[in-house]
């Protein structure tokens, strides 16, 4: 048991609080005018601690000597948040927020210190209010004169905005969309004063009519003020009534009439289209289909004409299907037809959705998708990955089953990858394995850990019951007795353990544990304790990985692995240790079969509620850790030389302090 966490990380231990630690060392740096690392080490106290005001003020000013502005400006809206009577920092946050282009902020922050008798804020309020009150003196009067004048309905309606005169920015933003429905940023201007005067509805309609057929800049800035899901059809209506030329938004519209079964509706919006834009095909293509339906053979025919001429020949052969004309294949390989109409369209809607981050919509158009065309494996990989983001594992499990049999092997492999992932938390038995050998030059021997465990899940719980076969052991056994004592000294438990258990699912990375069962020791009893005993044990385990890791792009990464181990045989122990990496993830090598490799330093430590030497001690010295392409995925070498003391030494034969040399591989294997 003297080897029990030789392979843990170290941890500095210590009375000052880590948020403290963390800012000394950030004065220290900004002593030092290390302006970046202050920076850093002020971020890393203030997560520790978010609530210190003194770390935000001087995260602030330390982001201002380096140019920061934004950065700064925010921070010290954090402050404001914790410290409302703190005037002078809302004066830096208004002057901020003035320098950034934040001119309303500014001017209703100066507003509120101004009223508070400050001298400084009365003055510029003053320097932002006046030139905006005779801006919008200047331009009524224009109007007077001029009511149809675009300029001056615009730049009045900017610059009430700016005052805070809300009703009077929306009458002539209104105003000058209505004498110019081209200019379509009016409709976020329009959409954004609306929603700060709390008119809901009136808001919604011209957010909407601007995230379609806009510019992208301002498709994605409206559909960023919009709720996180797809509008409704009396809001599609609303937009129309005050955008009805915009085609995206008729023709989107249109296509939902035709998923809710409403196919006069959609018809009439189909036809609306191609007066708008007679030389879209798809809507020729779509109000011809929906002719043909009604037996209107007459109407249909002059639509379905043009699309056979318009040159797009995957939307022709679907009209040749319809009227069962011979097909003229003019590609270069006999690739299928596409899929029914809405698919394309569909698809295209989904991507944009899914760029744009609202997850539900894409969701619903990929549905459509693949009803018009269920085999389309690449639409099902995009089903599986958006349920994943949606944090809905058991329908992307499926959907990843489905787009693993997939003929494209780049969709395959893909799929295959994710759903192993996820099959060991989906299934209801897997059986894992794993083992992990290594030499140690401390103990000149060969150590050995590994544990074989079939789990099941119970119901919908969030907890699942195991059984387990643990091996832990070693080549010697066990040293000759230090100092004389007469006892010798075991390396390991030197037992197969079988056991039955129950883990929860992993939160976070964080997983509990417990499990009761036997030890049978393979090298006879140890000092009496017999050849089989019960065994007893349960913790707390905790994996977290940052950065880059092997099997991905090169740079730095950090990860840690720790854990808290009760077991009742060792005199009820409670154990803790930690093992921590931090260093640089290598390129692969284009030769060697993908080589890949890790340089890092440890950090190790190791506690235990008995006081025991062994199991109190520190560690730390670098690492190497390497991986082929050609091997398992899992299959990782590493090599360490530590050194170490022991933070402990009563009952301790040995020095102190310690050098290893460590060589060893990790492998697991889920089934």
């Amino acid at each position: 048991m003297l080897a029990l966490g030789a392979g843990c990380a170290i941890l500095t231990l210590g009375q000052t609080p880590p948020a403290d630690q963390a800012a000394n060392q950030a004065y220290a740096a900004l002593r030092g005018r290390q302006y970046d690392e202050a920076i850093s080490f002020f971020q890393r106290a203030i997560a520790a601690d978010p609530k210190r005001v003194a770390f935000r003020k001087d995260l602030a000013y330390t982001l201002l000597k380096v140019g920061e502005s934004e950065e700064a400006r925010d921070q010290f809206a954090e402050v404001m948040g914790l410290d409302p009577a703190d005037t002078h920092v809302a004066l830096e946050y208004a002057f901020l927020c003035y320098e950034t282009k934040q001119q309303v902020e500014a001017r209703r922050v100066f507003d509120r210190l101004r009223k508070t008798g400050n001298a400084t804020a009365e003055q510029a309020f003053e320097n932002i209010d006046k030139p905006l009150r005779d801006g919008i003196a200047r331009w009524a009067k224009a109007l007077e004169s001029s009511p149809d004048n675009f300029s001056a309905h615009f730049e009045l309606a900017r610059l009430a905005e700016q005052r805070d005169e809300l009703p009077l920015a929306a009458e002539h933003y209104e105003k000058a969309w209505q004498i110019r429905p081209d200019e379509r940023s009016l409709l976020l201007d329009l959409g954004r004063v609306w929603q700060e005067l709390g008119l809901k509805d009136k808001a919604q309609a011209a957010l909407i009519a601007a995230s379609r057929g806009a510019q992208p800049r301002i498709s994605e800035a409206a559909r960023a003020l919009l709720p996180a899901r797809y509008p409704y059809l009396s809001e599609f209506q609303a937009a129309l009534a005050l955008d009805p030329k915009n085609v995206d938004l008729r023709r989107e519209l249109a296509y939902f009439y035709l998923q809710l079964g409403k196919k006069a509706e959609a018809a009439k919006e189909f036809e609306t289209v191609h007066q708008l834009a007679p030389d879209d095909l798809l809507t020729a293509a779509q109000l011809g289909f929906l002719r043909l339906e009604n037996h209107d053979l007459a109407g249909a025919r002059p639509l379905l004409d043009q699309v056979l001429k318009g040159g797009d020949e995957e939307l022709a052969d679907r009209v040749r299907t319809a009227l069962k004309l011979p097909q003229e294949v003019r590609r270069s390989h006999d690739a299928p037809t596409s899929a029914p109409d809405s698919s394309a369209q569909a698809k295209a809607m989904a991507e944009k959705s899914y760029r744009a981050g609202y997850l539900k919509d894409a969701l619903k158009y990929l549905k459509i998708a693949h009803e018009s065309d269920p085999l389309d494996f690449n639409v099902m990989l995009k089903l599986a990955w958006t349920y994943n983001l949606l944090h809905d594992d058991k329908d992307a499990y499926q959907w990843f089953s489905l787009a693993r049999k997939s003929p494209d092997p780049a969709i395959a492999s893909e799929a295959g990858h994710a759903y192993n992932n996820l099959r060991p938390e989906l299934e209801r038995f897997t059986t894992t394995a794993w083992i992990y050998p290594f030499y140690s030059t401390r103990w000149k021997d060969l150590f050995a850990y590994s544990q074989i465990k079939t789990e099941t899940k119970l119901g919908s719980l969030p907890i699942r019951a195991y059984i387990s076969t643990r091996f832990i052991g070693d080549a010697r056994g066990s040293t000759a007795p230090a100092f004389g004592n007469g006892q010798p000294q075991y390396l390991s438990e030197s037992s197969f353990i079988l056991g039955l258990g129950m883990r929860t699912d992993t939160w976070h990375g964080i997983t509990g544990w417990g499990e009761a069962g036997e030890a049978f020791s393979y090298l006879g009893s140890h000092a009496g304790t017999g050849l089989a005993i019960p065994d007893y044990r349960g913790g707390v385990s905790l994996f977290r990985g940052m950065g880059r890791q092997i099997g991905g792009k090169p740079g730095f990464f950090a990860d840690t692995t720790d854990d808290g181990i009760y077991v009742h045989r060792f005199d009820r122990d409670l154990l803790l240790y930690s093992q921590n990496r931090t260093g640089y993830t290598f390129a692969k090598a284009e030769s060697l079969d993908g080589f890949q490799s890790q340089i890092y330093l440890n950090w190790n430590f190791t506690v235990d509620r008995e006081r025991q030497y062994w199991a109190n001690f520190i560690e730390g010295g670098p690492g190497f850790r390497f991986h082929f392409d050609g091997m398992p995925k899992s299959l990782l070498f590493s090599v360490n030389l530590l050194r170490g003391v022991y933070t402990v030494n009563e009952g301790n034969p040995r020095r102190p302090n310690y050098f290893d040399f460590r060589a060893g591989f990790w492998y697991a294997i889920t089934r």
